[in-house]
Formats: structure tokens, sequence, C-alpha cells
């Protein structure tokens, strides 16, 4: 079945920095995170160890586009044109709605679809966290109360 690549973030890995790397582990394709599009919720699954799963998906932009996949990972890997992979009945159900998702993101624009990152001071002094969320404008990003 075709799906996108992925797989689990190590000990202290931010979402987007484990996006690139599986990429490029299972790919070769160098890439930048640009934004997180979904998360999947799923309890009790297999394949979790027994906690409850999190699937983060996110938006990368590609830096380079010849493949050299990981045939320990993949059979078969391939750049696909988003229409064809929403018409192939050979996918998963989350690859074909993140298919939909990111061609309605082409046609209408990103910011419809993309949650940023922020990175924001933690009340513990000299921590930060990262936030993601729908872009703020820029009136309501220096708003300091209810005008």
């Amino acid at each position: 079945m075709w799906k996108f690549p992925g797989g689990l973030s190590e000990p202290g890995e931010d979402i987007g920095d484990t996006a690139v790397r599986e990429v490029f582990e299972e790919t070769g394709i160098k890439s930048e995170f640009k934004s997180l599009l979904s998360i999947r919720q799923q309890h009790a699954s297999p394949g979790a160890f027994g906690k409850s799963d999190m699937y983060i998906i996110c938006r990368l932009k590609p830096y380079s586009f010849t493949i050299n996949f990981c045939q320990h990972e993949c059979l078969r890997c391939e750049w696909m044109d988003l229409n064809d992979l929403i018409k192939t009945e050979n996918t998963t159900p989350i690859t074909s709605r993140v298919a939909r998702l990111l061609l309605y993101g082409y046609r209408e624009g990103f910011d419809k679809i993309d949650f940023t990152m922020e990175e924001l001071p933690a009340v513990y002094t000299g921590l930060f966290y990262k936030l993601y969320h729908k872009k703020l404008p820029d009136n309501y990003r220096t708003m300091t109360g209810m005008n």
C-alpha cells in the first residue's frame, strides 16, 4: 500500500526534526519542516507498545528530488501526483485523506490548512516550548486586550 514516510521520534527530538530525519532515512530526500498538518490519535494500537498513539503529519519542503530509498523499510518509493494518490485504492485511509488535504492547500493556499510553529518562553527561566497553531493575523499577535 502507498503511504507517506514516517516513524518514531527519538527522545528529545522535535516534531519537525523527526519528520525531516524519517523522510531522509526512508527516501534519501533532504527537506525542511514547513508546518504541522494533522494529528491522528489512536488507542490500543498493536504497534504502540501498549500506549495511546499520536501520529503527527507534517508538511515538508523538499531540497532534493532524487530518491534513494531504504530497501529495509520500503518495497517501492516514488514521487506521485496528488490527484493520482487520491484516486488509487492501494493506499491507507490516512494517506488518502492527507493527499486531499495537501491538494486543498496547493489549490486554495496552505494558510487554510497549516499549523505553524512558534517558539515561546516557558514559565521556567531559560526554557522555551514550541506551540503549533493556525497563524494569527498581525493585529492579534500584538493585541494586549479586548478593544
